[in-house]
């Protein structure tokens, strides 16, 4: 059994003064594992953060299903109701927006266990050991969010999640407002703070850099549809699907020959989730578009082992895409790069 289980999630969205609605989520399904990563990625307005929100249960979904441990969430069970305050957390995407003003550092991170009804000297105790986990130096727990850079808000917004030894964190876009430094120490944080809590994440975020780096398994969304979902090495070696070949290529690695060469271009512009069309919600962009996808949704296809696609010519896409993952080539080059000369490793000099 899957820590999260998510089903046939259907979230929309109603438009005051109209009968129509926002098709947010349409139909996603997924699972996370105890201690696994799993990201969520997509443009803007693709139900990410959306997602996120269902699955803690501060928004109610439309339709589908939430599991959490076997046991299903909506109504009365949320990350506020007894029985999983504190083992559910979310990570916010501004940090600085997140963290109240008027508390110092330390009744922020305490906070959760307030209402765990833990005692002044348990969360003292807490508060500290989270501080020290997360890289805050003691004296910042006296201090004012305002007084603080935006990584150490972060590293703030993180400690006050995982104060309550939660199973399951949500991370909403962790990274995107911070500079490139703070960025890497953060990432470098939560893979650290993972391997020593066991903690699964739900990763949200636009930057597939960072996704590539940390996650185990990845999902693919346009206009509140999964498209792809795998492995992360599978996925990005090997996309099936003509959007998820297109976010890949999009993204610029600092050094010019690495980039994913496609045949795969997708024009013109993004449906409104207001009226989306008939069939598979890519059909209006996609240069492979037929009659058939433009009527009909594409099921979902598994392809390898746990990678799963929903696209009619997924083979046709596999056999124009060559198998390169770019991002991990980029990591080695980066490693051979920074890598100490061979006489300084072997101690020459000494």
């Amino acid at each position: 059994m899957a820590l999260l289980e998510v089903r046939d999630l259907v979230q929309h969205f109603p438009i005051a003064g109209t009968k129509k609605l926002v098709q947010a989520v349409n139909g996603v399904s997924f699972d996370v594992e105890a201690g696994e990563t799993v990201a969520l990625v997509g443009e803007s307005g693709s139900g990410k953060t959306t997602i996120g929100r269902c699955v803690l249960g501060l928004i109610r979904q439309t339709a589908g299903t939430i599991l959490f441990k076997g046991e299903p969430m909506g109504g009365r069970r949320t990350v506020r109701s007894a029985a999983l305050r504190g083992r559910m957390q979310l990570v916010f995407q501004e940090p600085a927006e997140s963290l109240d003003p008027r508390f110092v550092v330390g009744q922020t991170i305490g906070e959760p266990l307030v209402a765990l009804g833990a005692s002044r000297a348990d969360r003292e105790k807490a508060v500290r050991l989270a501080a020290r986990r997360v890289g805050l130096a003691e004296r910042f727990l006296a201090s004012y969010p305002a007084e603080l850079s935006m990584g150490l808000q972060q590293r703030v917004g993180i400690a006050r999640a995982i104060v309550s030894t939660p199973e399951l964190i949500v991370l909403d876009e962790p990274t995107s407002a911070l500079d490139p430094t703070a960025r890497a120490e953060i990432i470098d944080l939560l893979i650290r703070l993972q391997k020593e809590l066991g903690t699964a994440y739900l990763f949200i975020s636009h930057d597939l850099s960072t996704v590539r780096y940390v996650s185990r398994r990845v999902a693919v969304l346009y206009l509140g549809s999964l498209v792809e979902e795998g492995p992360a090495t599978e996925l990005f070696a090997r996309p099936r699907h003509p959007y998820s070949v297109g976010l890949l290529s999009a993204v610029l690695l600092p050094n010019p020959h690495l980039r994913r060469e496609t045949t795969i271009r997708l024009e013109g512009e993004i449906p409104s989730p207001i009226d989306l069309p008939p069939g598979c919600p890519l059909a209006g962009r996609c240069p492979l578009v037929d009659a058939r996808s433009r009527e009909n949704m594409p099921p979902v296809e598994e392809v390898a082992p746990g990678h799963r696609v929903r696209c009619f010519r997924h083979a046709e896409i596999a056999a124009m895409e060559p198998a390169t993952d770019y991002f991990e080539a980029f990591q080695r080059e980066t490693e051979r790069i920074l890598a100490p000369p061979e006489a300084e490793r072997a101690g020459v000099g000494a």
